[in-house]
């Protein structure tokens, strides 16, 4: 498949979507087409977002110009994204407070998931210890690695999610 301009396009040098360039962050175990969970490598291939979130306590829900690419909600208190591949909701959002399982929680003291956008990478029908939680979200700071994940500088990623389409796509390349 070749991407198109509404395509998002990543490298480990930076991004590149609706015509522009920009720096991104990446896992720190670079790009592979192997991917386990907890290896810190985002993977490559052709994705999906599959939903989207937002801390509607501290910054106000997105207007996009565009139709919806898809439906931002509030993240609340008890938003968990489960990574624990025993888990019967491996690599799916769940709302729980005492959840068994290892999870990663959606809302952070931190600002880095105060918009996350999450990856259809291993989901819906998730393969246990393929790894979990492939999101976009903000960066700690420029091109500091995540644990797999894609980051943006709050500004970057805000006009991004201004501009995604039902049609856009995320391209990993080695």
């Amino acid at each position: 498949m070749i991407p198109t301009r509404h395509d998002m396009v990543v490298t480990k040098w930076g991004a590149r979507f609706c015509g522009r360039r920009m720096p991104c962050s990446i896992g720190r175990g670079g790009i592979s087409a192997s991917k386990t969970e907890g290896d810190g490598v985002t993977p490559s291939g052709i994705w999906r977002i599959a939903g989207a979130g937002f801390r509607a306590d501290r910054i106000a829900k997105p207007r996009r110009q565009s139709p919806p690419g898809f439906h931002m909600r509030a993240i609340g208190p008890h938003d968990i994204w489960s990574d624990d591949p025993a888990d019967p909701a491996y690599n799916h959002a769940v709302r729980a407070i005492n959840h068994p399982f290892g999870h990663e929680k959606l809302r952070l003291r931190d600002p880095l998931y105060d918009i996350v956008l999450m990856s259809d990478w291993n989901w819906p029908d998730a393969v246990p210890g393929k790894g979990s939680a492939i999101f976009v979200h903000y960066w700690r700071r420029p091109r500091y690695p995540t644990a797999g994940c894609i980051a943006f500088s709050p500004r970057d990623l805000q006009w991004i999610v201004m501009r995604w389409q039902r049609q856009s796509r995320i391209f990993v390349q080695p």
